[in-house]
């Protein structure tokens, strides 16, 4: 008698958001089944990777991960275009880490332009992601938004103190949100049933579940991923079934494990290795766990992730 898998049936799916503008717009999501369990259905669209641009220098990377974008790191639209075109990015995330009341604290006009700046110099889909202050932050996006109707951008996070604001600006001026609550699958869905009672298309909500590195409380991180993606599948939850965003580079390469060198901790090993091999790591249990959009740094790293998915979804 022949072996038969074991099946799932699943009666829920993920929906499918489109990012992005033509000719260059990505699509996000469409699961039918549990991450890569190709056997039991299907993944429409595979997971993206969007690369990480500051909108000034970053003044806390190590070595390792700055390296790669040293002629850049001045000019975010240029380092934006390096992404897309020494690496082949499918999506861009700027990370305005200069609006950051704890550091620069630059004005929100400052954001604006420099957002306008990189949105001018790419044609790929792009991700605007504030300190995660939330004051700033929500007068920061909301200025972005108008500023660049029409770009569907995805603006991000978008929390529930902030929601009503930067959900309604969104609205206005046609962007997608990152809904983004503290790794907990009940505010996850809380939240998704704000902004959809406030008038958020559906189509327009990508899920933020806050994440965190390996070594540094990924296991929960991944527990609360995974049951956001079983209620969705198997037990037909609407109000989860959104494509999820992880925003882990700036998690992994902030650890110690990351950034210390090889002189102060001989018996961790190169640290380039050491923070390529974090990241990628990293960004492989999340998409286990069913990430779809994956903010990654290191192109080294990338390239083992884009290997990973190759190797799991061969024939």
């Amino acid at each position: 008698m022949a072996f038969e898998i074991p099946k799932i049936s699943y009666n829920g799916a993920i929906r499918e958001i489109a990012l992005g503008k033509e000719p260059s717009r990505v699509t996000v999501g469409g699961e039918t089944c549990y991450p890569f369990y190709l056997f039991e259905g299907n993944m429409t669209h595979m997971p993206r990777i969007a690369m990480e641009v500051c909108d000034v220098p970053p003044e806390e990377w190590p070595e390792a991960a700055l390296a790669p974008f040293a002629d850049v790191v001045h000019d975010p639209a240029a380092w934006a275009q390096k992404c897309v075109a020494s690496y082949g990015a499918e999506m861009v995330a700027l990370q305005l880490v200069s609006t950051d009341p704890n550091a620069q604290n630059a004005p929100a006009e400052q954001a604006v332009e420099a957002t306008k700046r990189v949105a001018a110099a790419i044609d790929v889909p792009l991700i605007i992601w504030g300190s995660s202050n939330l004051e700033k932050d929500t007068e920061v996006l909301k200025m972005v938004a108008e500023a660049c109707a029409g770009e569907n951008l995805v603006l991000g996070p978008v929390e529930e103190e902030s929601y009503k604001v930067l959900g309604a600006a969104a609205i206005a001026f046609q962007h997608t949100i990152g809904a983004s609550s503290p790794t907990d699958i009940n505010l996850a869905k809380q939240l998704n049933i704000l902004v959809g009672n406030l008038g958020v298309p559906d189509e327009r909500i990508l899920v933020d579940p806050t994440v965190a590195s390996v070594g540094y409380g990924l296991e929960y991180c991944y527990s609360v991923m995974e049951r956001v993606r079983m209620a969705a599948l198997t037990q037909e939850d609407e109000r989860l079934q959104f494509p999820i965003v992880c925003n882990l580079a700036k998690e992994v390469w902030k650890i110690k494990e990351a950034k210390v060198s090889q002189q102060e901790a001989p018996l961790l090993g190169d640290p380039e290795k050491r923070g390529v091999m974090l990241e990628a790591i990293t960004a492989m249990l999340f998409l286990l766990a069913g990430a779809d959009i994956l903010i990654m740094r290191h192109p080294d790293a990338i390239e083992l992730v884009r290997g990973f998915m190759n190797d799991l979804t061969a024939n």
